[in-house]
């Protein structure tokens, strides 16, 4: 009767309950479905070593270091470096959306929070300038992207505490796919710029490159201080994700100064995030229970055995299912449901941890940007009002070349492995 969990789930989720109880109850009734229920008692053992994991101290910390900076100003300070950096080539102020989204990943690492904010700011300066709407709102979706890719990342977080894998690998691993990332966006808004004659900023526009970078140094810190802490063994990520809280505190202070109510707010918010993601995890950890029990794993492997796919078949295979995963779920709904089932097959298959978890993550977060779920261009529509399905289609390019970057990290696991070898972190 396994079969009846997939009906069941699609149930769930049509119902429109949260997605801790349509994973959790899913699990539950399927034990009994499949005449399991007496392996129940041991669950909340299975739920508890799921969460029992010292680096998920560092995700609320992450986010409220986030929630701090997005309400301290910060945002002006990183678009004034980005175009004292880059404002002046052809097509400027894309090249600033995209370098403002890098550094703005450094701080949130939240794909949602770097669309609203630069929505905001950089589509109305880019309209301005002579750039389409339609463009700047594409061009803004296609970057946000890179914030779940580099560190400090929560979706790598979430990932590692499932698959039980080292959060600092993770995100030292994160930071050559997101540079890549980065560039090949570049490549695509110089293309562009080229084609369509694109404005570049007077000399006189773009602040002078050293007061920009000193007023944005609170900032710019802050990935300096996560990546360089855990890259050197200063800290681990929680303790660097504590020391970000501080920096994160004190630069919002030192830009706009940091109301109490600000305060409050960032920790109700953090509080609200950590608790929907700790019990979606508790809802994996018996979904997990209940997919070991049933072997899934080994009929999945059974299955590409049979179908003759091999590790690179079976890569392609996993990276369409998680793409299209993406385009109709949100990140956490889709590696709650299918990283249990496919990871441990892909391990199997000889692909490493930590390649494998960038490899997922980029996939999911191409999803942001593709309809019909898009997050990241509804969020660039709504603020914007610009229609989703136009955008849809504008932002086609970049996702193109998004998922040819892709491509590349699938084959190529050196770009996302080097960095933690480099440094110890990962064999």
């Amino acid at each position: 009767m396994i079969w009846l969990v997939p009906i069941l789930l699609a149930v769930l989720l049509a119902s429109g309950l949260g997605l801790a109880y349509v994973v959790g109850a899913t699990a539950v009734v399927s034990f009994l479905m499949t005449e399991n229920a007496r392996y129940l008692a041991i669950l909340p053992q299975k739920v508890f070593s799921q969460i029992s994991v010292f680096a998920l101290l560092s995700m609320p910390l992450f986010i409220l270091a986030g929630e701090l900076m997005n309400r301290g100003g910060v945002t002006k300070a990183l678009i004034d470096v980005s175009m004292a950096m880059v404002g002046r080539i052809r097509g400027g102020l894309g090249h600033v959306n995209i370098m403002t989204s890098v550094f703005f990943a450094g701080i949130s690492g939240s794909a949602v929070a770097d669309a609203a904010s630069l929505s905001n700011t950089l589509v109305p300066a880019m309209e301005q300038r002579g750039y389409t709407r339609l463009y700047a709102g594409a061009i803004t979706a296609a970057s946000s992207i890179i914030g779940p890719i580099v560190p400090p990342s929560i979706i790598l977080i979430f990932y590692g505490a499932i698959m039980q894998t080292s959060v600092a690998a993770l995100f030292v691993a994160g930071i050559l796919p997101g540079l890549l990332l980065a560039c090949a966006l570049f490549a695509l808004n110089g293309y562009y710029a080229v084609r369509d004659d694109h404005p570049r900023i007077e000399k006189g526009e773009a602040p002078p490159i050293l007061p920009a970078i000193a007023r944005a140094l609170p900032a710019l810190l802050l990935p300096l201080i996560i990546v360089g802490g855990i890259v050197l063994g200063w800290m681990t990520p929680t303790e660097a994700a504590a020391v970000a809280v501080i920096v994160a505190a004190l630069a919002a202070i030192f830009y706009e100064g940091l109301k109490l109510e600000d305060v409050v707010e960032s920790l109700r918010r953090t509080a609200m995030l950590t608790g929907s993601i700790f019990v979606v995890l508790c809802a994996i950890a018996a979904f997990g229970h209940l997919a070991s029990l049933e072997k899934v794993p080994q009929a999945i492997s059974a299955l590409i055995t049979d179908l003759g796919l091999g590790p690179v078949g079976f890569m392609l295979a996993m990276n369409l299912l998680f793409i299209l995963a993406g385009m109709f779920l949100d990140i956490p709904m889709a590696l709650a449901l299918l990283v249990p089932l496919v990871a441990p097959v892909a391990l199997a298959n000889g692909a490493d941890p930590v390649h494998l978890g960038i490899v997922i993550c980029f996939n999911l977060t191409i999803g942001l940007v593709s309809p019909p779920m898009g997050g990241c261009l509804l969020i660039v529509s709504t603020v914007t009002g610009l229609n989703y399905w136009t955008l849809a289609r504008a932002v086609i390019p970049f996702v193109l070349v998004e998922i040819l970057v892709l491509g590349v990290l699938v084959f190529v696991p050196e770009i996302s492995l080097y960095l933690p070898r480099a440094f110890g972190l990962w064999n």
